[in-house]
């Protein structure tokens, strides 16, 4: 008493709406992965939107994050009204020196050019008559 079964034939391929296949782009750029902020330009999306400051602090019109412009530095030469800087007023120089004996630029002393010039050119004359070192102390 065997059974047989009806053979079965493969039904025939219907179109639907949901028998598309994916269709490829091309090989996907290393690391690339489903919302990965877009490789080198192109518009990023952080915390807080476009117009977002650090920390995802708004800024502009009645944003908390907003600073008041940071005060202009004063060339301390100009407004002592000297002409010339000396390579002997040691004190003067020292405090334009870091610990490790580095001269600090004009932009965090806001000397102005002509005088940063002078003092830098004053501090290694010093340097070389051994008024200052070359080192950290």
């Amino acid at each position: 008493m065997t059974e047989s079964l009806p053979p079965t034939t493969p039904a025939a391929p219907t179109a639907g709406a949901g028998d598309k296949a994916p269709v490829s782009t091309g090989p996907k750029p290393f690391g690339a992965r489903p919302g990965a902020r877009p490789p080198f330009g192109g518009p990023r999306s952080g915390p807080g939107g476009p117009r977002s400051g650090p920390g995802g602090r708004p800024t502009g019109p009645g944003g908390r994050g907003r600073r008041p412009p940071p005060r202009r530095k004063v060339c301390r030469f100009c407004a002592e009204k000297i002409s010339e800087v000396d390579y002997k007023a040691i004190p003067i120089l020292r405090g334009f020196l870091t610990a490790r004996g580095k001269i600090l630029s004009g932009r965090t002393t806001g000397n102005c050019a002509g005088h940063q010039r002078q003092l830098t050119q004053a501090i290694k004359r010093a340097q070389t008559l051994a008024l200052l070192p070359y080192t950290g102390e």
